[in-house]
C-alpha cells in the first residue's frame, strides 16, 4: 500500500558497551524525529531484544514475543516530547501536533483564507453563486459585487466536518468537528460579466472591506469554450480537485462545451470535471453535439468488438451491473433503426435508449445496454479512432480441463508493490513492505506456473515502477486477472497495536466477487484476522482492461503480524492458498 506513515527517519541512539555487544538494540522506525501531525495520537513502530522492559515516558508497554511494538499515545496541540527507554538504551522523539480546526477571530477580522471564492472561477448566466466567510459571531457580514450588487451575508448553524477518506480504514469516518461563525449568502448573475467579491465587516461600529482572492465571470451561453481532452485517458471527476469521486475516464479527442471553471478545474457540460491540462481548447468551435446511425458490431472467441460511428467524439460514461454493462454517449441523439448483433457467447441482447435532456444540458444521451449470459465481466477498453468510439468487451477465459495445469492458457499479471526509491510501509526492524511484495509475488507466481499458467510481472527486482507504467503493462497484457501485492499500515490517529488482518481492494464491479472470495478463502484456510473488503479509487484497482484487485495481505505496522508476514513458511502457505483460491474462482465463473 501507498506509504501512509510518510518518510521513515531513525533516531540517534544512544548505545551501553552491553548494547553494542547484543545482535539487537533498541529501534524506533516510526515516527521519524521533528514529526508533525494533525492527529490527536501517534503510534510507536519499533523493536528491542525481548529481555527486559520497553519503557515510553516511563510507562511499559506490550511487546509481542520477538520483542516488536506499536503502542499509541495520545497527543496535545504543540510539542509532545516522548522518552523510549530499554536497559541502557535510550532514544529521544519530539512529536508536533498541529491544530487543524479554523479559529474564529476575536477582533475586527476575517479568518485566514476563508473568503470565498480563494481561485478564479467561472459559472453560467443565472446560476446560483454562494459567498462564506469566518468572522466574529456578532458581526455584520456582506459581499459588494461590482458598483451595484450587495450579497448580505448570515450567520450559519454551526455544519459538520468530515474527516478524510483515509479515516473509513481505521473505522473513524464520522463527522468530529463543526465550522463555527461562518457567514454565507447566494445570488445570481443573469448576464456575461466579470466581479473580484469584496467582503465587508462590521463589528463594534468599525468597518473592514477585504477582497476575496478569486474573481467571478459570467460565461456567454452563445460563445461557451470547447475543450479536446489531449491525456491518453482524461481524469473526470464530481467536482473541482482530486477529493471528488473520479468518474468514467474520458478517452483522448473526446470533446465537450465548458460550463464552469474553478481555478484548473473545468466542468464539461455533462457534468463531470476535468483539470485544464488534460485539454486543449478549440478555437471558434461550437457545443459539441452528434447524432448516431448505424453501429457495427463482430466478434472472436475471446472478445466482442462493438463500433459507434459519430460526427465529433463525446463524452463518455460505463455502469457495469452484475448481469449488464451500459455505455453512455453524451451530447448524442440516436438515428438508428438497424443494428447488426450476431449470436453471442458472451452477451444475450444489446439494447438502447434516448435519455431525454436535463435541466441546464443542451442534449440528452444515447444508452446502450449490454445484457450478460453470466453475473461476471472479464474486462473492457474504450478509445476513439477518429470520431469512431470503439468499445471492445472480453469473453470469460476458457480454462483447460486438466487436473495438473488447470490454469493453462490463462495469463495472470502480478505488481509487486512499490520497489526503488519507493519502499512502502516498514515493519518493526526496518525491513520494507517492497522487500516482501516482491518475496511473496515469486512464491505466487511459482505456485501459479505450476498450475500452468502464464504470469507476468511488473518487476522482478528492487527497481522502480510509476504507477503509470504498471498501468500501461495491464492495458499492454490484458491479462485474465491482474493482482497487485501489498501489505498494510495506517494513519497516524490508527490503531497500529491492535489492527492486523486481511484486506482486499477493488475498484470496477468486475473485480467485486474476486475480492470477497480471496478475502474470505485466506481468512478461512489460514486462520487469519480479516480487515476487511473495501471498494477503494487506487492506480492499481482502476484498470479496466482486466478483473484488477490491491491485495493488502496483512500488516506491517503490527507486532504479531509482522512475525507471521515475515516468516518463510508462513510465506510459501499464503503462496499456495492464494493459487489455489484463484483456480478455485476461476473455475466457479468462467
Amino acid at each position: 500500500m501507498k506509504p501512509l506513515l510518510g518518510l521513515v527517519l531513525l533516531a540517534s541512539i544512544a548505545t551501553s558497551d552491553l548494547a553494542s555487544a547484543q545482535e539487537q538494540t533498541l529501534r524506533v522506525v516510526y515516527p521519524p524525529t521533528n514529526h508533525k501531525t494533525t492527529s490527536d495520537r501517534i503510534f510507536f513502530i519499533g523493536t528491542a531484544p525481548p529481555t527486559g522492559q520497553v519503557l515510553i515516558n516511563g510507562k511499559p508497554i506490550n511487546r509481542s514475543q520477538s520483542g516488536h511494538f506499536a503502542p499509541s499515545f495520545p497527543l496535545q496541540i504543540g510539542e509532545n516530547l516522548f522518552t523510549i527507554r530499554h536497559l541502557s538504551q535510550e532514544i529521544q522523539i519530539k512529536v508536533t501536533r498541529l491544530n487543524d480546526q479554523q479559529s474564529v477571530p476575536k477582533g475586527l477580522a476575517f479568518a485566514k483564507e476563508s473568503l470565498i471564492p480563494q481561485v478564479d472561477i467561472a459559472r453560467l448566466p443565472g446560476e446560483l453563486i454562494c459567498f462564506s466567510a469566518i468572522a466574529p459571531p456578532s458581526a455584520t457580514v456582506s459581499v459588494k459585487l461590482g458598483e451595484n450588487k450587495q450579497v448580505p451575508l448570515l450567520l450559519q448553524p454551526p455544519q459538520a466536518q468530515l474527516p478524510s477518506n483515509l479515516a473509513a480504514l481505521t473505522g473513524t469516518n464520522q463527522p468530529q468537528k463543526a465550522t463555527i461563525g461562518e457567514y454565507s449568502g447566494c445570488t445570481t448573475i443573469e448576464s456575461a460579466a466579470e466581479a473580484k467579491p469584496a467582503y465587508q465587516l462590521t463589528l463594534n461600529g468599525q468597518t473592514i472591506t477585504q477582497e476575496a482572492p478569486g474573481k467571478i465571470s459570467i460565461l456567454k451561453l452563445a460563445n461557451l469554450p470547447v475543450i479536446e481532452v489531449n491525456a491518453e485517458y482524461g481524469v473526470a471527476r464530481t467536482g473541482p480537485s482530486t477529493d471528488y469521486s473520479r468518474l468514467t475516464p474520458l478517452p483522448k479527442g473526446t470533446r465537450s462545451a465548458v460550463t464552469g471553471k474553478t481555478g484548473e478545474w473545468l466542468r464539461l457540460e455533462y457534468g463531470a470535471w476535468i483539470k485544464s491540462a488534460e485539454t486543449v481548447t478549440l478555437p471558434n468551435a461550437i457545443v459539441p453535439n452528434t447524432i448516431i446511425r448505424s453501429v457495427a458490431s463482430s466478434q472472436t472467441k475471446t472478445e466482442t468488438l462493438v463500433s459507434f460511428p459519430l460526427q465529433t467524439p463525446v463524452p463518455v460514461s460505463v455502469k457495469q451491473d452484475a448481469d449488464k454493462f451500459t455505455l453512455t454517449l453524451h451530447n448524442t441523439t440516436a438515428q438508428t433503426d438497424t443494428i447488426p448483433f450476431n449470436d453471442n457467447p458472451f452477451i444475450s441482447m444489446m439494447d438502447w435508449q434516448q435519455i431525454p435532456p436535463s435541466p441546464g444540458v443542451n442534449s440528452g444521451a444515447v444508452q446502450y445496454v449490454f445484457n450478460l449470459k453470466k453475473n461476471q465481466h472479464w474486462g473492457y477498453k474504450l478509445a476513439y479512432e477518429g470520431t469512431t468510439l470503439k468499445l471492445k468487451l472480453r469473453h470469460p477465459p476458457q480454462l483447460a480441463r486438466s487436473r495438473r495445469k488447470p490454469l493453462s492458457g490463462i495469463k495472470i499479471l502480478l505488481d509487486p508493490g512499490h520497489g526503488g526509491e519507493e519502499s512502502g510501509a516498514t515493519g518493526p526492524t526496518g525491513l520494507a513492505e517492497k522487500d516482501v511484495n516482491l518475496t511473496v509475488s515469486k512464491l505466487l507466481r511459482e505456485e501459479l506456473v505450476k498450475r500452468g499458467a502464464t504470469v507476468v510481472m511488473t518487476r522482478e527486482d528492487d527497481k522502480f515502477v510509476s504507477l503509470d507504467q504498471r498501468q500501461l503493462i495491464i492495458s499492454q497484457e490484458e491479462p485474465t486477472l491482474s493482482l497487485s501485492v501489498h501489505y498494510n499500515a495506517l494513519p497516524d490517529y490508527g490503531d497500529a497495536e491492535k489492527t492486523k488482518g486481511v484486506g482486499m481492494f477493488w475498484y470496477h464491479p468486475q473485480a467485486h466477487s474476486l475480492a470477497v472470495f480471496l478475502h474470505n478463502y485466506l481468512v478461512e484456510k489460514l486462520d487469519r484476522p480479516s480487515y476487511g473488503v473495501f471498494w477503494n479509487n487506487l492506480a492499481l484497482t482502476r484498470p479496466e482492461a482486466a478483473p484488477s484487485l490491491l491485495l493488502e495481505l496483512g500488516f506491517m505496522s503490527n507486532p504479531e503480524e509482522f512475525e507471521w508476514v515475515t516468516n518463510p513458511k508462513q510465506q510459501k502457505k499464503l503462496a499456495q492458498t492464494l493459487a489455489d483460491g484463484i483456480t478455485k474462482w476461476l473455475k466457479s465463473n468462467s
